[in-house]
């Protein structure tokens, strides 16, 4: 008999299927070793030697594989073909070794890149050895991980306030979130305006916009006030006397080609603009549809593996999306030869695949019922991707008309259409913080000569004013991670998921705005450990640890660079920093009670503004007071105070926005900006009301009953409408976490019932 050992179940059980009687299957449950949770775990005095120690909850795992492994006579370690399942397999191998359960029984490793058939047979058939460059290559990181949480994170402590941490790869990450809250904030608006001529010709009316006025070339800020633009508009009118003249007429036709297949970062982005899906989930459902899903007729893997750099397409692949694009689309849709993508990740082994399905005749609507919603979305947008790029470029038919309203005046009309869609009759990759409408939208021209005369219908004048840089979403965060080559495709998820999780950032309207604790972490860690928070410091690092795993570097030394620097750094700060210097930040102005300087502080409820002389002088005030003072309270149309019949507004407190009545302090009543969402379920303890999703003060989601404050009941989970098995209490809560996966769980604390739903997704090291 012949063990085979994977992380997850369910990888397991679509694997087990492939392989022949004499192979058994069984399932790691992720890592099975973590280094030990305090201090000393590795020891840079002693060759920066590394304390291991088995993960609590996978000790049962690692018993059951021990016994399995009893009844085998070979050992094939098939964890992903990566270097965190290369740790695995290490971890696993080290492990057995050391309670003397391996015997002298061969032990293999096998890797394969997607959960087919073929693929999973022919790994087995061709084993290979521990790759210890990318095992040292792994462990240098969890090292460096360490090595900077472990000192870090106190210093936090004593310096700002207890329960921080920081870390190695999430601190420059949210430096970026820090700077753009920065540009955002120092923004100044300006005014201009653009002049537009709305004109027609055999009954097509058209748009064209002022180039030149005057002779003079027109820029943004050429035209920034009223009194300015009217005398323009005017001019033009006068001018032009209802018509204007077509002068130039410019067609150019140009090519567009598709995107490349996805790789991690671009599937987490695009993920995220169309669907909605965060990087964490959008990693989730990648994995059940690489490790298998049943479709009909047993499980099978649907997509090759997730977590890779690659945009590389094996042949077998390309020559079966070629024939499929020709018998669905035709021969005018398919190049005359494959598109082959050139990588940009030097790490990128081109052994591995970009994303894509396992097998592309199985088209979306085929095998939709029998997957999830988000599992169903998820796969037609690889499915599309994957199909599209290797499909005909588009062309495009472009249009650039110049009309004259007098000597001297030029106005600009423009207009494309797709002439051969080509790819785009199958996807079209999706963009960041677009401006207006789609870049792609077709606009339509008349169609005119050089020399035609147009009617001029109006000539209009149109107020704009510049906007600020906009704040990082999930997709355009990612992309910015990996074009500072901060961390790797693999951890975004976490990297992101960690900021929110130590409260340091918030996601409001799908955009990321650092809190007060996290701008103050922020300023601390870019003022004392500049280049530890450096962004090219950090992607020479990653290449590093790159390097290592590819064999060009020792891990050893590469941990000796960085210790030595960091340590001094540490225990300077930590004699050389007050408390002060950190968490308070002068400001030009006077305190109004006793003339003492005031300075920007940071407090149990965030950032405000006190007296440096406290305790001597207790002045304070709040951050936002100005600003709230020179903006006109905004009223709440169509709406009157339940209370008092006075008109409700939108008021700014020490937690954020909230409505209240204008007649305070005479009514006091207030209620959320936000109308909660109803989830349905009746509120078990006065059954009156139902659960509503709200917000704390401190933005954490939390359930409570709709007739607050009649009915007190509430509870940190999302309640299901489920009494409990063990105890009868008419709800359940639906519980998940990163170390114990999702669960059904009971409210009630004396009662103890927990159900599973599924197993932890396995984290990356580098967010535990």
């Amino acid at each position: 008999m012949n063990l085979v050992i994977v992380e997850s179940p369910a990888k397991a059980k679509t694997i087990k299927k492939y392989l022949g009687a004499d192979f058994e299957v069984i399932a790691s449950y992720g890592h099975v070793r973590d280094l030990v949770p305090k201090e000393g775990a590795v020891d840079p005095d002693h060759g920066f030697a590394m304390k291991y120690q088995i993960i609590d909850r996978n000790e049962k795992h690692v018993q059951a594989i021990a016994k399995k492994l009893k009844e085998a006579d070979t050992l094939y370690l098939a964890t992903d073909p990566d270097r965190e399942g290369e740790a695995i397999s290490w971890h696993l191998y080290e492990l057995l070794k050391s309670r003397r359960q391996l015997g002298k029984r061969p032990v293999y490793r096998v890797v394969f890149n997607e959960i087919t058939k073929r693929a999973v047979q022919d790994a087995i058939a061709n084993p290979r050895e521990l790759s210890y460059d990318l095992v040292n290559a792994q462990q240098a990181r969890r090292a460096l991980d360490y090595l900077v949480g472990f000192n870090l994170s106190p210093l936090l402590w004593k310096k700002i306030r207890r329960g921080l941490s920081a870390g190695r790869v999430q601190s420059p990450a949210l430096r970026l979130i820090c700077e753009r809250e920065n540009e955002v904030e120092a923004f100044v608006r300006q005014e201009y305006w653009t002049i537009e001529a709305d004109a027609s010709k055999d009954a097509k009316s058209f748009s064209a916009k002022l180039t030149t006025f005057g002779g003079e070339k027109v820029e943004q800020f050429s035209i920034t006030d009223e009194g300015r633009a009217a005398e323009v508009k005017a001019t033009l009118e006068q001018a032009a006397d209802g018509t204007l003249k077509v002068e130039k007429v410019e067609r150019k036709q140009r090519k567009r080609f598709p995107a490349p297949p996805f790789i991690t970062s671009t599937l987490q982005q695009e993920a995220a603009r169309k669907l909605g899906f965060t990087a964490q989930r959008t990693m989730r459902v990648a994995q059940q549809l690489y490790e298998g899903v049943d479709v009909g007729g047993g499980a099978v893997g649907l997509i090759t593996y997730m977590r890779t750099d690659s945009v590389n397409l094996a042949e077998e692949a390309l020559t079966e999306i070629r024939s499929h694009i020709a018998e669905r689309y035709g021969a005018d849709d398919l190049p005359d030869q494959a598109r082959h993508y050139k990588t940009k990740s030097k790490n990128a082994q081109e052994a591995h695949e970009a994303i894509r399905p396992t097998s592309i005749l199985r088209e979306p609507s085929a095998i939709k019922a029998h997957l999830t919603v988000e599992q169903a979305k998820l796969y037609e947008l690889i499915w599309k991707r994957t199909l599209a790029c290797q499909m005909n470029h588009a062309l495009i038919n472009q249009v650039a008309i110049d009309l004259s309203a007098g000597a001297g005046n030029l106005l600009r009309a423009t207009g494309s259409v797709v002439a051969e869609p080509g790819f785009m009759r199958v996807y079209l990759e999706g963009r960041d913080d677009a401006k207006s409408a789609d870049d792609n939208e077709e606009r339509m021209l008349p169609d005119l000569k050089e020399g035609d005369l147009v009617e001029l219908i109006q000539v209009r004048a149109e107020q704009h004013f510049t906007e600020p840089p906009p704040r990082y979403s999930e997709a355009s965060l990612v992309k910015a991670l990996e074009e500072f080559g901060i961390g790797r495709p693999s951890t975004y998820a976490s990297i992101i998921s960690t900021l929110q999780d130590r409260e340091y950032v918030v996601l409001d309207k799908k955009r990321f705005s650092p809190t007060d604790v996290g701008r103050v972490v922020n300023k601390f860690l870019t003022e004392y450990f500049t280049s530890y928070v450096d962004y090219d410091f950090t992607a020479r690092l990653e290449d590093d640890l790159d390097a290592v795993s590819r064999g060009e570097g020792e891990w050893i030394p590469l941990l000796e660079r960085f210790w030595r620097p960091f340590k001094d750094q540490v225990d300077h700060t930590q004699e050389h920093v007050k408390r002060s210097d950190v968490t308070q930040e002068r400001i030009d102005e006077t305190c109004p009670k006793c003339g003492g300087q005031l300075s920007i502080r940071l407090g149990r409820n965030g950032r405000f503004i006190g007296c440096t002389n406290y305790p001597d002088c207790d002045y304070t005030r709040d951050l936002n007071a100005d600003k709230a003072e020179q903006e006109a309270p905004e009223i709440v149309e169509g709406r009157s105070c339940p209370l008092c019949g006075s008109a409700l507004e939108v008021k700014r407190g020490r937690y954020g926005k909230f409505i209240g009545c204008s007649a305070y302090p005479n009514c006091k009543h207030i209620e959320p900006l936000e109308k909660p969402e109803d989830t349905g379920v009746a509120c078990p303890k006065c059954g009156k009301g139902t659960l509503q999703k709200k917000k704390s003060r401190r933005g954490k989601i939390f359930y409570s009953c709709s007739t607050y404050p009649t009915c007190d009941y509430a509870v940190w989970d999302a309640p299901l409408a489920e009494s409990c098995p063990k105890c009868s209490w008419p709800i359940l809560t639906l519980k998940v976490t990163k170390t114990k996966g999702a669960a059904k769980v009971c409210p009630q604390k004396e009662c103890g019932y927990r159900e599973a739903i599924e197993e932890a997704e396995e984290q990356p090291l580098e967010s535990k």
